[in-house]
């Protein structure tokens, strides 16, 4: 075999871009345009998104704050998980309700958070084990719409949380095939904590996605910057407009960068990416729920309430699901 002939093996940084860049091509060029709304998530991204939680408008994390504040103790006992199993982690901060109370009833819990940033997953467990001497950290980078692998030596029962109604970002069929790769890691004894916004006054949702500050636009815009880097494309992310719209036929918030003038963007390896002024590019849907929506879409996916809380508000709603069969 010469040396020509010799098959090079690609690094992790090269199969990453080849995954990213065969993803874009597949959506970008749809009508509607999209991406998927992981490329928000770089460090920057992240930060970005805690702020969001912070800002007046945005109520969904306070109101699932004040379900877990009144409720995170009775759903450790009613569970008893060895292992908490948190998709899209993020920093915790609402987690460490649930892992307070873990601590205060189960000898050595672990914590296995997955996120597609590897960087503010470090940073979150390098914090949590300063701040919990008793907790064993497991992170996984690793993007939960696609799959979802966990150690085979996790010890159970596993309390698998999936908060901040992020399911809403995934359409029907994907919100099932999502919920269903959770059910197949489940056994009978093993929950799912789900967070789902709640139907509200459009008014009230329009607001939480168009804050007033613009932290929600630099962190849709964001988007453009993680695929410059990650891809080497020439997106002026500036260049765009921010919009987030309510469709109340769908029940869904929708983002959008709206191009601002005629663009033509070089992304290497892909055709020349030519927008119109006024075209729109869709970055992110968010679902929102009532309780019948919620029950089929749990039975669609081999699940089934056990308990379901709100806030005072009715604002947002945490299901705890346990398998069907």
């Amino acid at each position: 075999m010469t040396s020509s002939t010799i098959p090079r093996c690609e690094d992790g940084a090269a199969i990453r871009r080849r995954a990213i860049l065969d993803d874009v091509r597949e959506t970008l060029w749809r009508t509607p345009r999209e991406l998927s709304p992981q490329y928000f998530y770089d460090e920057r991204g992240s930060r970005l998104f805690e702020e969001i939680t912070r800002l007046p408008e945005y109520y969904l994390t306070r109101a699932e704050r004040e379900i877990l504040e009144a409720n995170a103790a009775s759903l450790v006992r009613s569970v008893a998980p060895c292992t908490l199993v948190e998709l899209g982690a993020g920093s915790a901060e609402k987690t460490r309700l649930l892992l307070n109370a873990m601590l205060a009833e189960i000898d050595a819990p672990a914590y296995v958070p997955i996120d597609v940033s590897a960087e503010f997953l470090d940073a979150t467990r390098e914090a949590l084990e300063r701040e919990y001497a008793g907790l064993e950290v497991l992170p996984i980078v690793a993007d939960i719409g696609s799959t979802i692998a966990l150690p085979r030596d996790i010890r159970r029962p596993l309390l698998f949380a999936f908060l901040g109604s992020t399911i809403g970002n995934f359409a029907g069929r994907d919100a099932i095939a999502l919920l269903r790769r959770v059910r197949g890691q489940m056994g009978l004894r093993d929950r799912l904590l789900l967070g789902t916004d709640l139907r509200k006054d459009s008014d009230v949702l329009h607001a939480a996605y168009n804050d007033a500050a613009g932290v929600t636009a630099e962190f849709n815009r964001n988007m453009l910057r993680v695929l410059n880097a990650e891809l080497g494309a020439d997106f002026n992310p500036e260049a765009f407009e921010h919009r987030a719209l309510y469709d109340e036929r769908e029940h869904r918030i929708e983002m959008r960068l709206v191009s601002r003038g005629q663009q033509v963007v070089s992304i290497p390896g892909l055709p020349r990416l030519v927008l119109a002024d006024g075209e729109f590019i869709r970055t992110e849907l968010s679902h929102k729920y009532d309780r019948a929506a919620v029950e089929a879409l749990a039975a669609a996916s081999d699940l089934r309430i056990a308990t379901w809380l709100t806030d005072a508000q009715h604002r947002f709603a945490l299901s705890l699901l346990e398998p069907a069969g």
